[in-house]
């Protein structure tokens, strides 16, 4: 474990007066382990202690965590006869490791994710239960340097993804073709350039004045007809780390009302990344993108939050809403995506990834944004 990372848990220990910290949640205990694994059906717990640090895994990840968990001790569960005898379920292996502390005291949790089951479990076995996921959230909000450059690497990816789906746009394509053109250009990227690396990718493009008001919704097989607005969007994971882009475009041609439309929008990302700097209360990013779409009168369809954090998840806390009076601090990583969305007219929001910077921020999301370029 990272000595920073060591020092936030050794912290919470203190301040809460824990006996230990348990983590449920996939991406804290990847940040504070260095282990990622697929979780579905098997939990995975990560204990944190004065004493040690331990996993609880199924048997199908006990090598994998041997190989890459920085803890001091595994321990295992397994789902086959010939090892039954050493436990099968999850949550009395974690019980009788929890015995090893004595009988109850006070237990750091994840509210965020531990379910109902585990919790009245705990509470019957003496423990009283702490909430720290404000606090485990807050300590991933700024970046260090080894994250800054996965995002960076990240942010190359997603680009070069969002640039070959905007290559496949054209009358009688599919949504899902469009998604696939970046999908491979960003995998093959990543076989040449990082073949030890966790990559990923996701995205989606809603096409159509219909479907493209519907800021989050899965692409079909809908094939794209001249004329048509989209709002493509994608994300590339590389080694947990998640960069995102977006952009708004036409097929063909765009309408008199839209082309307006557009310039409104792309007006109001430019006024947000402008107002991006350290020190600056969150608050004022959102009403800065916000004060121009509703001075041109749409403000009653912009109906979500200026953009979020980016990390371990693809949406994490803090975020610029008006809301919001935390201050940005250098280091701090956010997607500028103001938008709105028009019942006839369409849906309009580009999308870039920035590191926030003491003078301003580093746009890390390299596509271009204007008109002329997304008239495809």
């Amino acid at each position: 474990m990272k000595t920073k990372r060591r020092e936030m848990m050794q912290k919470l220990m203190k301040e809460h007066d824990l006996t230990a910290i348990l983590l449920t949640s996939p991406n804290n205990q990847y940040f504070v382990s260095g282990f990622k694994a697929i979780i579905y059906s098997r939990p995975i717990f990560y204990i944190y202690s004065q004493k040690e640090s331990t996993f609880i895994v199924p048997g199908l990840e006990e090598d994998h965590a041997k190989h890459f968990a920085q803890v001091d001790r595994i321990i295992t569960y397994y789902e086959h006869p010939e090892k039954a005898e050493k436990g099968t379920n999850p949550v009395e292996s974690l019980l009788s490791y929890l015995q090893t502390y004595g009988q109850g005291g006070k237990l750091g949790v994840e509210f965020s994710s531990v379910s109902m089951k585990l919790e009245k479990a705990l509470q019957e076995a003496g423990w009283e239960l702490v909430d720290v996921s404000s606090e485990l959230l807050q300590a991933r909000v700024v970046k260090d340097e080894e994250e800054l450059g996965l995002l960076r690497q990240a942010s190359e990816l997603v680009s070069l993804a969002v640039r070959a789906s905007l290559g496949a746009v054209k009358p009688g394509a599919t949504e899902l073709e469009i998604d696939q053109a970046g999908h491979l250009a960003a995998l093959e990227e990543v076989s040449r350039r990082y073949p030890e690396m966790i990559a990923g990718v996701n995205a989606m493009t809603p096409s159509g004045i219909e479907r493209s008001i519907l800021p989050h919704v899965f692409s079909n097989t809908r094939k794209l007809e001249r004329g048509d607005i989209l709002i493509h969007t994608h994300h590339v994971f590389l080694n947990g780390y998640i960069a995102e882009c977006e952009r708004t475009c036409f097929v063909g041609e765009a309408t008199d009302r839209q082309k307006e439309a557009f310039a409104v929008m792309l007006a109001a990302q430019q006024a947000a990344l402008d107002t991006v700097k350290a020190g600056v209360p969150m608050c004022e990013v959102d009403l800065a993108a916000r004060s121009i779409i509703q001075k041109a009168g749409f403000g009653e369809y912009a109906i979500h939050r200026t953009g979020h954090s980016m990390g371990l998840d693809v949406h994490e806390p803090p975020f610029f809403r008006f809301d919001e009076h935390a201050v940005l601090e250098e280091g701090m990583v956010f997607t500028v995506e103001p938008g709105f969305y028009v019942p006839g007219l369409g849906g309009f929001r580009h999308s870039d990834t920035v590191i926030v910077t003491k003078e301003g921020c580093e746009v890390i999301t390299q596509v271009e944004r204007d008109l002329e370029s997304m008239v495809l």
